[in-house]
């Protein structure tokens, strides 16, 4: 289950799904999380443990958080070492004025992008999708 390679094929076979809730980052000192978080990610820092969770649940354990960000999962299986997906669409997103935050989890790509802008980001994906030949 190596995942795709071609740029041609990732791009043209991509499909986007927006996650329902507000997702934001999360740091701890520790790297003891909390018992009872749901979390959609944890990665081990010199500075400290970040998380990325729903604002919710954040705010359910009184954590400080930073980027109310939806997530978007791209709905292809690329490869953890396909060259230029991310930066394609990084690179797109960016020319619209969006920054994004990606997570590459082993089966999808996933966008954490300004929570205001997902209507704006999912459109922006589609429009990739669809000028790939």
């Amino acid at each position: 289950m190596s995942g795709e390679h071609d740029l041609n094929i990732l791009l043209r076979s991509m499909s986007a799904t927006l996650i329902d809730g507000t997702f934001v980052f999360v740091t701890l000192p520790e790297r003891e999380i909390p018992d009872g978080l749901s979390r959609r990610m944890v990665f081990q820092e010199a500075e400290g443990t970040t998380l990325i969770l729903l604002k919710s649940e954040a705010e359910a354990h009184a954590m400080a958080y930073e980027f109310p960000s939806r997530m978007i999962t791209l709905n292809v299986h690329s490869a953890l070492d396909a060259v230029g997906f991310i930066a394609l669409i990084a690179t797109k997103l960016a020319a619209a004025g969006m920054g994004v935050n990606p997570v590459a989890g082993f089966f999808h790509d996933h966008l954490f992008i300004p929570e205001d802008r997902a209507d704006d980001a999912i459109a922006i994906l589609k429009q990739i999708a669809s000028d790939a030949v």
